[in-house]
């Protein structure tokens, strides 16, 4: 996850508590690999820190809604919106 753009902060900003959380989430919303990211957090059971957009709790709780998720990376890369090439 080489363009990851928490990549270039130091990484304690996203191993946070709080409200300081939401903004660490908020920062993902701009990143290009936030669905990658996300998935890898859910695939590994990443228990700490915010991933792709998402708080240790939010993980639990997706993680809880749908045990049967074999691979989250499959899945999101599945429903993610095909983009329109100009050519």
């Amino acid at each position: 996850m080489e363009r990851a753009l928490c990549r270039a902060e130091h990484p304690d900003q996203m191993f946070v508590r709080g409200a300081a959380q939401r903004e660490a989430a908020a920062a993902c919303r701009r990143c290009p690999v936030i669905v990658q990211c996300g998935a890898e957090a859910l695939d590994n059971r990443v228990e700490f820190g915010v991933w792709g957009g998402m708080t240790e709790r939010q993980r639990r709780a997706l993680l809880k809604r749908h045990p049967n998720v074999e691979s989250w990376a499959e899945l999101m890369r599945s429903s993610e919106p095909v983009r329109a090439t100009a050519g």
